[in-house]
Parts: structure tokens; sequence; C-alpha cells
């Protein structure tokens, strides 16, 4: 059987929380933010959250098998 590795990719974008839920940084926030409404970049300051259950959940859970 070999080692389980986790993915190299996925482990520097998402973290696992204590619950198993997996979160993540919002994409669009680097450059390019003048025509952006401040409402718009406010609800991309926050950190995106997936649940275990959803398809990208299972999807994680897979690459991520060692996550802490």
């Amino acid at each position: 059987m070999p080692k389980l590795k986790n993915h190299a990719g996925g482990k520097k974008r998402f973290r696992k929380t204590a619950t198993g839920k997996f979160t993540h940084r919002k994409a669009g926030r680097k450059h390019l933010l003048t025509p952006v409404s401040a409402s718009r970049k406010h609800d991309m300051r926050h950190t995106g959250v997936i649940t275990p259950e959803s398809n990208k959940g299972k999807i994680l859970a897979k690459y991520l098998p060692m996550a802490k």
C-alpha cells in the first residue's frame, strides 16, 4: 500500500477546522480593485467555508487525507 500524501497545492490553499470544515481565502483581492464596489471587497475579505458534506468537501477530503 503506498503512503498517503496531501496534495501539495491543496495544503497551501485550504485549512481544516476543528469541526471538519475547510476554509479558504476568496479570489479577486490582489489587483484591479478600483472598479470593484466596497461591499464586494468587504465580502471578499472574509474566508470561505466548505462543508465536508458538499461535493467540493468530499473532493478536498481525498486531496488532504492528513489535514490538521
